[in-house]
């Protein structure tokens, strides 16, 4: 397991489970483990998720795409990186 702190100081855990599925559904992040825990401790930009207590952050240039989209889920004061993906460009 993994851990980060947002930039409202929660706790965002990435789990195994959680890191080997993003790993394989977006094999272009494969190396991009420490990328995606700086885009949610230092995000080039944030924005609610479509869910309750759902966040995603975004830095630019990890991957071969613009951008990546990190989708944090909170439960109380502790989030978890559910996934992430590359995206073209922010929402």
């Amino acid at each position: 397991m993994w851990e980060t702190t947002d930039p409202d100081g929660r706790r965002v855990l990435l789990t195994q489970p959680r890191w080997r599925q993003i790993a394989e559904q977006h094999p272009e992040l494969a190396s991009s483990r420490d990328a995606i825990l700086a885009a949610v401790a230092l995000p080039e930009a944030s924005r609610p998720g479509h869910e309750p207590n759902e966040e995603w952050f975004y830095a630019r240039s990890v991957g071969p795409s613009g951008w990546v989209r990190v989708v944090v889920h909170y439960h109380e004061s502790v989030g978890s990186i559910t996934t992430a993906f590359p995206r073209r460009d922010l929402p």
